[in-house]
């Protein structure tokens, strides 16, 4: 039955344990600088697959990840990263390039197949665009987390031209880059004091 899976999962734990939570959110830093510890390949399907799991709309499941890791595509990489950026994509292990299929809705019939909503995204290109991008943009948290809880370290950047990584990675294609993650093990020398965040009264409201 559908409900199997989650009521064995939540038979084994209701909820993440404090230090879980701690390791994937709480206490976890983006980090820019990195140690020569290969990351083993493995990882990075395990990491995919727990990402995969999670929520799309409609199971769009838009994005599409590069992981970069030859010295080829960080060269090819490097051209499209600001300078202050180079060093922290440079010494990573790998950078995955978190991108988004703005055609994703071709592939609805097999992750959406009790209902046709091609025609939807399909005369409506702006409307797949926004989708796309929203979608990609939850995968590539949910990437974050992942790699966190498979005890990888991560640091997301945005300070890149999109237009350099979508020639270089995705010409002719109807694939366009979102943003970047830098994964491997910090490291946690250069690290700087966490900055506040904006505590529940500030951001939040119930009504």
């Amino acid at each position: 039955m559908a409900w199997d899976n989650v009521r064995a999962a939540r038979a084994k734990g209701a909820v993440l344990d404090a230090h879980a939570i701690d390791i994937i959110l709480g206490s976890a830093r983006s980090h820019y600088a990195w140690t020569a510890r290969p990351i083993d390949p493995a990882l990075l399907q395990a990491i995919y697959d727990a990402t995969a799991a999670g929520p799309t709309s409609m199971n769009s499941c838009p994005a599409r990840f590069v992981f970069v890791q030859s010295s080829e595509g960080k060269a090819k990489l490097g051209a499209a990263v600001k300078p202050a950026n180079f060093a922290k994509m440079a010494d990573a292990p790998v950078t995955a390039i978190i991108a988004y299929d703005r055609e994703f809705w071709r592939l609805l019939p097999e992750l959406f197949p009790h209902d046709e909503r091609r025609a939807i995204f399909a005369d409506n290109p702006a409307l797949a665009e926004e989708t796309a991008f929203r979608n990609s943009t939850l995968q590539g948290a949910y990437f974050m987390i992942a790699a966190r809880a498979y005890g990888l370290d991560v640091g997301a950047m945005s300070g890149f031209s999109n237009a350099v990584v979508d020639d270089a990675f995705f010409a002719g294609t109807s694939v366009r880059s979102n943003f970047l993650c830098n994964l491997g093990y910090a490291d946690e020398t250069a690290l700087f004091a966490k900055l506040p965040r904006l505590p529940f009264a500030a951001a939040c409201s119930v009504r």
